[in-house]
């Protein structure tokens, strides 16, 4: 892995004429109004399917234009996919042919693996130059009012380049996630499904599993541990959905690994073992601390 502080990945800043994203909600919003409050780009162009939330993101100032119409990737200097994980490697196929040779590609999907090999299937006879991202962050708030031009600062991107991806283009795409604020770590795509798997995916099934196991009696009771601990379950079921069966096997893992602690603690509280019971709650908590507020 590398950090953008290495000057392949964002040393000069640079600056894109035309930038296309498709869909343009909260991460595909945000990249926009970061894009021109930072003026990388001249254009931006928000490509969707709702008329309605193109006219919302153009009204926002999260792009400079709209059209239902993905040809307009012609125009563009670099793409963005930033759609639902299950829409991305069809939208690929159709975006690489209509882009001009040589145009720059990645996305925002949650998962990569498969959106990865799906590209370099047919890596030979491409027209743009793809490689995998993923910002980490967001809310579970979505649509172009969720965006925030800030979204990214402080806030790590992972690039995710199959072997073959030329350097070249793992700098480009490299350059444009830090340059919208983001630290920037590259890892190969099965990595970073495993390593998301763990500390994205388990913990949103952890947290759904939570929610709906709460007796509906108990609700009025909830407070701020309940409400943050199930916060992510708000997310929109049907991304979700996409993001836990497209990354299916290493979240099973992942919630395997949950399951196994769940039960120590369990059988901790049923023999009465203080010790026992101190000593998860002290290995949870340091491992908490160690992430930070």
């Amino acid at each position: 892995m590398r950090s953008p502080e290495d000057p392949a990945l964002g040393a000069m800043k640079p600056h894109w004429p035309s930038v296309a994203i498709v869909g343009v909600g909260l991460i595909g919003g945000s990249v926009g109004q970061a894009l021109l409050a930072r003026r990388l780009a001249g254009r931006v162009i928000g490509i969707g399917r709702d008329p309605q939330s193109l006219a919302e993101a153009a009204r926002l100032g999260t792009v400079t234009e709209t059209t239902t119409d993905l040809a307009a990737v012609s125009d563009a200097d670099l793409v963005l996919v930033a759609t639902a994980v299950g829409s991305i490697g069809g939208l690929l196929e159709r975006i690489d042919a209509a882009v001009s040779p040589g145009t720059p590609i990645t996305d925002a999907g949650s998962t990569k693996a498969r959106i990865v090999s799906g590209w370099e299937r047919h890596r030979r006879r491409r027209r743009g130059r793809f490689v995998g991202g993923h910002p980490l962050a967001g809310s579970h708030r979505r649509g172009p009012s969720a965006a925030d031009g800030d979204l990214f600062a402080g806030r790590v991107t992972v690039v995710t380049p199959a072997t073959a991806t030329p350097a070249a283009d793992v700098e480009t795409i490299g350059g444009f996630w830090s340059a919208l604020g983001s630290t920037v770590y590259v890892m190969p795509p099965r990595e970073h499904d495993r390593l998301l798997a763990a500390a994205s995916h388990a913990p949103h099934a952890v947290a759904v599993a939570l929610a709906a196991a709460t007796p509906a009696a108990a609700r009025r009771f909830t407070a701020g541990g309940w409400r943050d601990t199930t916060r992510i379950a708000a997310g929109d079921p049907g991304l979700w959905a996409d993001i836990l069966l497209d990354n299916a096997a290493e979240v099973t893992r992942a919630l395997a690994r949950v399951g196994r602690v769940t039960a120590r603690l369990q059988a901790a509280l049923e023999r009465r073992d203080r010790r026992a019971v101190e000593m998860l709650l002290v290995r949870a908590k340091e491992a908490r601390d160690a992430v930070g507020s």
